[in-house]
């Protein structure tokens, strides 16, 4: 029992420790073959976007809000194979056990 405890203790702290690097690790999406890029935390947090003057037409708005919207689609995408990367390896698969942490990809 006890041994069962120390290995609980063990991945809990190494699971902490992939949720703070996740945390302090930036990844990118793009839209638009580059011209929209946002940048998030592998926690999933917001970070920034960058947008390319030649997409902005005052004209067409709706095409640059969706171009916004898929970027940050495709950088969370890029955050939960980042997550399932540190964490996977931790969690050895219990994904379904820890999926109402809430941490991305699991």
């Amino acid at each position: 029992m006890q041994q069962m405890l120390k290995q609980a203790q063990k991945m809990q702290q190494q699971l902490a420790e992939a949720q703070e690097e996740l945390a302090n690790t930036e990844v990118q999406g793009t839209a638009g073959g580059g011209l929209v890029t946002a940048t998030i935390t592998g926690g999933g947090e917001l970070r920034g976007i960058t947008i390319d003057p030649k997409v902005v037409d005052p004209d067409d708005v709706e095409t640059l809000q969706d171009l916004v919207v898929a970027a940050v689609r495709d950088a969370h995408a890029a955050a939960g194979k980042l997550a399932e990367a540190k964490i996977g390896p931790v969690t050895g698969g219990l994904g379904g056990a820890l999926g109402g942490l809430g941490i991305p990809g699991l």
